[in-house]
């Protein structure tokens, strides 16, 4: 009799009624239905990726761009603007200036005492400033046997400008400069009496009258005068 009662009860266990297949089918239906909302959801709050910064889009997991392609798009428009930048006229670079704002003409060019003197002499006192007469590169600026610390600059076609006894440089050998850009000051470095600056201008390694060159290139260093003060 035991036996038999504990078989019922074992088998009392085993009875519950099995779900039919159709309930199960309606349970997975309604489960994948709801995560669609969601995920359409989700999409509808997340900012549209081709409006959105590059560098904040490749920390996102699972987008459908890969990092390579938004690098890719985000140094191209880099570069773009970089080019535009570079491709800018610069109208300095072809403009002959005065090489001094301030300053009293000395001895001329040509020929005193037996010797030529290969430039003008612009008598200011030291420490003011000296200018690019033109744009070009800087082939010397340290000291320069008589001519004291100097600076050279090569405006090119054969040409070339020279800056002489100046007290401090203020460009670097190789630089590329401007016209007007400020390259010394003035001083008494060198074979020199009185503080000044002494210009030269040479022309296929051959130094001419700076000041009948420079006014053929719209500057009167007489008249303290250039294209940009006339």
């Amino acid at each position: 009799m035991s036996s038999r009662k504990e078989r019922d009860r074992y088998v009392g266990r085993r009875r519950v009624p099995t779900p039919p297949r159709s309930r199960y089918t309606a349970v997975a239906t309604t489960a994948l239905f709801g995560a669609g909302i969601v995920a359409l959801a989700t999409a509808a709050a997340m900012p549209d990726i081709k409006s959105s910064d590059p560098a904040g889009l490749s920390s996102i997991s699972g987008s459908s761009l890969s990092s390579s392609r938004l690098d890719a798009s985000y140094k191209a428009s880099r570069t773009d603007t970089r080019a535009t930048t570079l491709a800018a006229p610069n109208p300095a670079l072809d403009v002959w200036r005065l090489p001094m704002v301030s300053y009293t003409v000395g001895h001329p060019f040509g020929a005193r005492g037996g010797e030529l003197r290969q430039g003008v002499d612009l008598m200011a006192p030291v420490g003011t400033g000296v200018y690019a007469a033109h744009g070009g590169t800087v082939t010397l600026a340290r000291w320069y046997g008589g001519y004291g610390y100097a600076v050279i600059i090569d405006v090119g076609n054969g040409v070339q400008l020279v800056y002489g006894h100046a007290s401090k440089l203020m460009v670097t050998e190789g630089q590329h400069i401007d016209s007007g850009q400020l390259v010394a000051l003035s001083g008494n470095s060198g074979y020199s009496f009185t503080p000044h600056v002494h210009f030269e201008v040479r022309v296929n390694g051959t130094a001419v009258n700076p000041v009948q060159y420079m006014l053929d290139h719209g500057v009167s260093i007489a008249q303290h005068s250039d294209s940009l003060t006339l």
